[in-house]
């Protein structure tokens, strides 16, 4: 019985060491719960203050102020935009020769049958180079070398159409406040376009003085008509004109037509601002 009660006394011992670690344990394991319940009480009250703020922010933005406010007026922007552009459109409308031949026709007195032959023999999609401004075409005559037995009835009429068509992308790039990377000082046929392009005469030399000198030397003009000029000089005044075109144009995220089409550039630019996409731009 002694050997019983000892061995009853030795698995009571253990019995005993095992509660005092298993309290250890479990007061271990309830100070990490209080922890992690002081952290939780913490992370919800930073989630309420949070959860706050994006309300209040639901409401800027849904308020008077708010982003739809902003598209509204985005939009009524655009409208205006769209609006002015077309009256620009309207002044100097950009179109094909064959319209302006099948116009003439048509407000001739004729029989029923001769305009019907007439509108099926126009052909369907018009060349590039037939596009006119107000019924004037762009010649190629800058391109060439002018003389004194050069034509100056062409001369004057392609002076005229590029004093059109500054006119008309001035008007645009400002309505659409676009600065331009070429600016353009209108004067009718006898408008000029600018470069900021620095020099290239200066050598390797003297670097740095020119990189001074062209922080502060004035722009250089080029005309963008023939009489008197150099056709080097106007050649190289409407690529100027072309480019800012293009910079227009890729405002919007469209490509240019090419170097040499600046009436078919000037009517995509039209067309693309008179779509409904436009609104949403």
């Amino acid at each position: 019985m002694r050997r019983q009660l000892e061995a009853k006394k030795l698995a009571m011992g253990e019995m005993v060491m095992q509660m005092r670690e298993m309290k250890e344990d479990v007061k271990s394991k309830n100070e990490q719960l209080c922890t992690a319940l002081k952290s939780l009480l913490v992370a919800g009250k930073k989630l309420c203050a949070a959860n706050q703020q994006l309300q209040e922010a639901n409401k800027l933005v849904i308020g008077k102020m708010g982003h739809g406010n902003a598209k509204s007026l985005q939009k009524m922007l655009r409208m205006r935009q769209q609006h002015m552009i077309n009256q620009v459109n309207s002044l100097y409308p950009v179109k094909s020769s064959n319209e302006n031949a099948l116009k003439e026709k048509l407000d001739k007195p004729c029989g029923g049958d001769q305009v019907q032959l007439s509108l099926e023999n126009e052909p369907k999609s018009p060349p590039v180079s037939s596009l006119t401004i107000l019924g004037q075409q762009l010649t190629a005559i800058p391109l060439k070398k002018t003389g004194f037995f050069s034509d100056k009835k062409e001369m004057q009429r392609s002076s005229i159409v590029l004093g059109f068509v500054a006119h008309a992308v001035f008007l645009i790039a400002s309505y659409l406040d676009v600065p331009l990377r070429y600016p353009l000082h209108l004067g009718g046929s006898r408008s000029h376009i600018c470069d900021y392009a620095p020099s290239t005469e200066a050598t390797t030399s003297d670097s740095t003085v020119s990189s001074v000198v062209d922080a502060c030397a004035k722009p250089t003009k080029f005309p963008l008509f023939l009489e008197g000029q150099d056709s080097t000089r106007a050649a190289y005044a409407i690529f100027l004109l072309n480019k800012d075109l293009e910079q227009i144009l890729n405002f919007f995220g469209a490509e240019s037509l090419g170097p040499r089409h600046i009436l078919a550039n000037l009517k995509e630019l039209t067309t693309i601002i008179q779509s409904p996409e436009f609104l949403d731009k």
